[in-house]
């Protein structure tokens, strides 16, 4: 039944020039994967960013691939390369190749890295949105994702070119925050929605971790200032306003997890209890949707209920990585235990028998692939935190150092 399920969905990838949601959502229910064990799927899913790399020469990943005709890229297959995603993508190799032992995946990594370096803005920022031939727009947030890879490219190699783009990429940030912590998006950048940006609570986290590799106490000034900023919108319950790209009343769990994972991260980096504590109270409702739910909704209200039929792979991801932290920094077995059964759950979306390179390996937007979020795309970040909860649960099951990165 896997098999066939597969070919159909082969076909349907390379024949169809329009959406069949009835077709695919079929082909979802009868195509559930069988498990693995998780060193085979972190092979499949670093194989997939690896041809994602490989679709271009220049050393950045492509965005995603569309399974079906995408109108914003204006076709099917692999997407142009994201800068964004690409740089934290760059900490996921480094971080695969240290535990793996295999030095191409660094060297793959580097490639990123001076992709990133020679794609950077005159004013140190990163651009918004995958590559395009129309002028770039600076985006705080993606700024904040690449200063991930640069800070990490530095510490790997000791090549000064990137702690020097990272250096000037911090300052960017400082340019653009105001006295209250609020970092400003560009006002060309329409990207997404310029009063929900909690999800900024990222670019706080990469301006903690450059700051703390570089040894300038502004950027980590800058970082508390902006949890603090970011923190007076969460609620009595750990949830969010103002957090999403779109409809900030049900955020994506995928911003959801940006926010958090933020606020944690920052504060296990500055050793601030009062960010972890914020961290926990959000991540203890989420256990609970994830205890009492085949799998998370893929949009949260703010009484912790999901709006949506459908679950967002990203933020399962992501999901995971919190709460394997909070087991590591507790020792509680609730968390690992959720963390688990999210990956699992992953595991039977993940298509490891396909023929289409752009296919196998890959992880989707949605579950099911007609979901509201990156519908009928296999999308590199969902893939990046895949592989990066993927490598934390092994090596907290072996017992092996791990490198917290973005």
């Amino acid at each position: 039944m896997i098999r066939k399920a597969a070919k159909k969905i082969e076909y349907l990838v390379k024949t169809s020039r329009a959406y069949n949601k009835e077709a695919w959502a079929e082909l979802e229910r009868e195509g559930k994967f069988p498990q693995h064990d998780e060193a085979h799927h972190l092979k499949e899913t670093l194989g997939w960013i690896k041809r994602a790399q490989d679709a271009y020469t220049e050393g950045g990943v492509a965005r995603g691939y569309s399974a079906a005709w995408n109108k914003y890229f204006n076709g099917k297959g692999w997407q142009p390369p994201y800068p964004e995603t690409t740089g934290y993508i760059i900490p996921t190799f480094f971080e695969a190749a240290r535990l793996l032992r295999d030095s191409v995946l660094a060297d793959r990594a580097a490639r990123m890295a001076d992709w990133e370096t020679g794609i950077q803005m005159k004013n140190g920022a990163v651009r918004g949105g995958a590559i395009n031939p129309e002028d770039p727009i600076p985006s705080v947030f993606c700024t904040g994702q690449v200063i991930f890879g640069w800070a990490r490219a530095y510490e790997e190699t000791k090549n000064i070119k990137y702690l020097d783009a990272g250096n000037r990429a911090g300052d960017y940030l400082l340019s653009v925050q105001d006295k209250d912590g609020c970092y400003h998006e560009d006002a060309r950048y329409d990207f997404a929605r310029k009063d929900s940006t909690v999800y900024h609570t990222r670019v706080a986290w990469s301006m903690a971790l450059l700051g703390s590799s570089s040894g300038n106490d502004g950027f980590i000034r800058s970082a508390e200032k902006n949890i603090l900023y970011n923190l007076k919108f969460q609620q009595p319950n750990g949830w969010f306003a103002n957090n999403c790209l779109y409809d900030p009343d049900m955020p994506l769990l995928h911003t959801i997890c940006y926010a958090l994972r933020g606020v944690l991260e920052t504060g296990l980096l500055l050793n601030n209890e009062g960010f972890i504590a914020a961290a926990k109270t959000a991540a203890d409702n989420l256990l609970v949707v994830v205890e009492e739910n085949a799998f998370p909704p893929g949009r949260l209200d703010k009484h912790w209920k999901g709006t949506v039929g459908w679950s967002c792979l990203t933020g399962n991801a992501q999901l995971a990585i919190i709460l394997l932290r909070l087991h590591q920094r507790t020792s509680d077995a609730r968390y690992a235990l959720a963390a688990q059964k999210l990956i699992n759950f992953i595991k039977t979306t993940q298509n490891c028998v396909d023929s289409d390179p752009g296919i196998r390996g890959g992880i989707k937007g949605s579950y099911p692939f007609n979901g509201g979020y990156g519908t009928f795309q296999m999308l590199n970040w969902a893939a990046k935190f895949y592989a990066d909860a993927l490598l934390l649960n092994m090596a907290i099951k072996r017992n092996m150092e791990y490198r917290v990165h973005g």
